[in-house]
């Protein structure tokens, strides 16, 4: 069918189909880079192909995961810098299949949006391949649906992650035991929640703009909000290959340690944590000031230092952590496994 008549109606209803193929013209060298052996089509088919080599497992389960960034999203658009929101993206999605020892295989995303813009795209699109060809993950597709009245100017951004674990070496948590111990691997920031009251404290109350240079801070609002996600794999594979067994692991997400620990933990065990060498990174002490927030409510919306935490036995403490820190991560004891009912204890 020609395609040589062309018609302006669909462009003056919001939607330029002729902008969309051009941006992404300007990504594919960059989605190319991300390529796996395993795929068995470039980008830009109906479906992702992705072929399993079983004769690398013997009893591959697929692990999967979606999520979003969230209203982080409206401080990049502040900022106009969006490079950062795509690794975001893809290191939440990567830690949360990590906890179960899944190795990231491929990713896809969708963005929606109300008028589709340079370089918001290929900056979001770009920042996604960077993280995923540094986890040597592959994007398998993704979608962007230009929405004009659904979205007004602002965007959304998901992820999907699929990953592949051996059926026995899957981390489960139920080995956690009373006398194990806790690891927590650093922070840089708010990774990808608690926005929207970080928004309505420094935004709506203090009256601060995302350009404000606090002392405190040593940057800008801006860029403290905006620091990308850190992925953690490279750390549990590390440990994992030593032969250290990660009884379990928490991602700490929405909820931080009060609601993220206890989804792993036995019926039997609770844990108590004790933080106070932890290095609580300062824009979490500026909003907890800032905002008068309560204690217990800043341990269970923001990860305050504390990005994800691992279950190993005391024995395997010492080298857990010196591996950890090898790999990159600021990682030291924080916690004691107790006898409990998958209760969480913040000293």
């Amino acid at each position: 069918m020609s395609t040589s008549v062309k018609s302006d109606l669909y462009k003056e209803a919001g939607v330029d189909i002729d902008l969309a193929t051009s941006l992404l013209d300007r990504v594919k060298v960059k989605f190319a880079s991300t390529r796996r052996k395993e795929m068995l089509a470039p980008i830009g088919g109906f479906g992702g192909l992705f072929e399993i080599d079983l004769s690398k497992y013997k009893h591959p389960v697929m692990v999967s995961s979606i999520d979003g960034v969230g209203t982080k999203l409206m401080v990049a658009m502040m900022m106009q810098k969006y490079d950062t929101v795509g690794h975001d993206i893809v290191n939440h999605c990567i830690n949360d299949i990590s906890v179960q020892g899944a190795e990231p295989v491929y990713f896809l995303d969708y963005i929606g949006i109300g008028k589709l813009r340079s370089p918001l795209y290929e900056e979001v699109l770009c920042g996604i391949a960077d993280a995923c060809r540094a986890a040597n993950c592959a994007v398998l597709g993704g979608e962007t649906a230009e929405m004009p009245g659904m979205y007004g100017n602002d965007f959304d951004l998901v992820g999907v992650i699929n990953g592949i674990v051996e059926r026995d070496q899957m981390i489960t948590g139920e080995n956690i035991r009373p006398g194990d111990v806790v690891i927590g691997l650093g922070s840089n920031g708010l990774h990808t929640n608690g926005f929207s009251l970080a928004r309505k404290i420094l935004f709506n109350r203090c009256g601060y703009t995302v350009d404000a240079v606090l002392p405190e801070l040593g940057e800008s609002i801006g860029e403290a909000l905006l620091k990308p996600h850190i992925c953690y794999y490279p750390g549990i594979q590390a440990v994992r290959e030593a032969g250290i067994e990660i009884k379990g692991i928490a991602h700490i997400t929405g909820g931080g340690l009060y609601d993220n620990v206890p989804r792993i933990l036995p019926d039997n065990v609770g844990v108590v944590f004790n933080l106070a060498k932890v290095r609580v990174p300062p824009i979490f002490e500026l909003l907890v000031r800032k905002g008068n927030v309560d204690p217990v409510e800043a341990y269970r919306v923001f990860n305050m230092g504390v990005g994800m935490v691992w279950f190993v036995s005391r024995a395997d403490e010492e080298k857990a952590i010196e591996l950890a820190r090898q790999a990159g991560f600021d990682a030291l004891h924080v916690g004691e496994v107790v006898s409990g009912k998958r209760d969480v204890k913040i000293l």
